[in-house]
């Protein structure tokens, strides 16, 4: 299998990780989120008897390591802080038809662990075409081949930039070429949801995504929260101290205290560097570096209900993606996913600085500057209900998906490591699907082990 960035089959594509929790403007209409509807049952009262394992977050690795330790008839308990399951998987309906808020895609589905789940997935590799607007113009295909071919130069640079000591993607990336600043800002800002000075160049050839790149017309968010159906999950109990001085973990927060052997952490690399968990004693400075060298990068997601009158879809077929070429003096580019599945919305991405500014702005600010940009590209059109994610400021999560820093790419490793009582799960210590909600659910199953 190759390691690349992202293939030529998944280059329209984002990384799983996005924000979950939304800001639906004023005028939605019933739906509400999936993981509400199915109201999840997991109330499960603190127990007399301490469970073997004590998990802390109900987000996929959560998830996925409860679920093996319950197949292996040991007990456990999952401790989420907020209302819902699911972490960074949320699908929601607000636009009246499932709408995934985080994880997105199943990617690399021919070695992701979720795909055996999924049904009735839409290949999106398939059914996608680019639709790239260069100032005034629709690109022609000699230049989308021309694109297509300078992200294979920056695959081979990532490549080749493997075998020396680890830099920034900005310092290996091509330069020069007419559309080398197109795709660096594509696969950097956009997907990867940081700026190539950022990012640590060996964490992203080591984490190339390959498709198959499914879509799941239910939602990811709404896989997850049924398969967590029936596991003995605490909601609203939001940890706040662990204390791994002595043989176990004491575990405490506003719900009391909770005694394990063992305990299972799944929370965001974003929580644990603002010091969201005390430790006791405080972790060792390798996890500690290791935890601030793999920082939250935001993708903040945004998505609009159209009138059913829009004939002809505006020319984009379903499945089809929508972005502008990156211009100077000009603001960063979006991009748009036209139409899933037939139906009446299109949602869209922004990433990078960008997001973390308009992430301190009102959500009406960032739907402001979204439907200005697809508007410019394909004219007036009739929006209505919308939404937009604010991941970056949710303090459950802090940011979407965690990315290593130029030089830190071993960190990954280092947290992944057991430490006592303590294990780290999630995809920020996956090693081959970081940022992906695939990769969290491998890293919660390996954590039992």
């Amino acid at each position: 299998m190759a390691s690349r960035l992202a293939s030529k089959a998944s280059r329209s594509s984002t990384r799983a990780g996005v924000s979950i929790s939304c800001s639906c403007m004023p005028g939605s209409a019933g739906g509400g989120c999936i993981a509400t509807l199915l109201k999840m049952r997991q109330t499960a009262p603190m127990s007399s008897s301490d469970p073997e394992v004590v998990i802390i977050g109900a987000g996929a690795a959560g998830i996925a390591a409860a679920r093996a330790l319950r197949s292996q008839g040991r007990s456990c308990l999952v401790l989420e802080g907020g209302p819902r399951v699911g972490g960074r998987a949320h699908s929601c309906a607000t636009l009246g038809s499932p709408l995934d808020h985080g994880a997105t895609w199943l990617h690399a589905a021919d070695r992701n662990p979720l795909t055996r789940f999924a049904t009735a997935a839409k290949n999106h590799d398939e059914v996608r075409e680019r639709h790239v607007r260069v100032g005034e113009r629709w690109a022609e295909p000699a230049e989308l081949a021309a694109i297509s071919a300078a992200e294979e130069r920056f695959d081979a640079a990532l490549e080749a930039a493997r075998a020396g000591p680890d830099r920034a993607v900005s310092e290996v990336a091509p330069r020069g070429g007419p559309w080398d600043a197109t795709v660096t800002h594509w696969l950097c800002t956009q997907i990867q949801a940081r700026e190539a000075e950022y990012l640590s160049a060996h964490d992203q050839f080591d984490n190339g995504l390959e498709g198959p790149n499914l879509l799941l017309p239910g939602g990811i968010g709404a896989l997850v929260a049924e398969l967590a159906r029936d596991l003995p999950i605490r909601l609203n109990a939001r940890v706040t101290g662990i204390d791994w001085s002595g043989p176990g973990v004491v575990v405490r927060g506003e719900f009391g205290t909770v005694r394990a052997q063992r305990a299972i952490v799944t929370v965001s690399t974003g929580v644990l560097a603002a010091g969201g968990i005390r430790f006791t004693p405080a972790l060792p400075p390798a996890y500690q570096q290791a935890i601030h060298g793999l920082p939250m990068a935001l993708l903040t997601k945004f998505a609009f209900r159209c009138a059913s009158s829009l004939g002809g879809r505006m020319g984009i077929e379903p499945f089809h993606t929508v972005r502008r070429a990156p211009q100077p003096g000009h603001e960063p580019p979006m991009g748009f996913i036209m139409w899933p599945f037939g139906r009446d919305h299109l949602f869209g991405f922004v990433g990078g600085e960008a997001a973390w500014a308009l992430s301190r702005q009102p959500p009406a600010e960032t739907l402001r500057v979204a439907r200005a940009e697809l508007e410019g590209m394909l004219g007036p059109m009739p929006l209505g209900q919308a939404l937009v994610t604010d991941w970056g400021t949710d303090p459950l999560f802090l940011g979407s998906y965690s990315q290593a820093l130029p030089g830190m790419a071993g960190a990954r490793a280092v947290l992944r490591e057991p430490l006592g009582a303590l294990r780290f799960a999630g995809e920020a210590t996956s090693l081959g699907l970081a940022g992906t909600i695939g990769g969290a659910w491998a890293e919660g199953e390996a954590a039992v082990a």
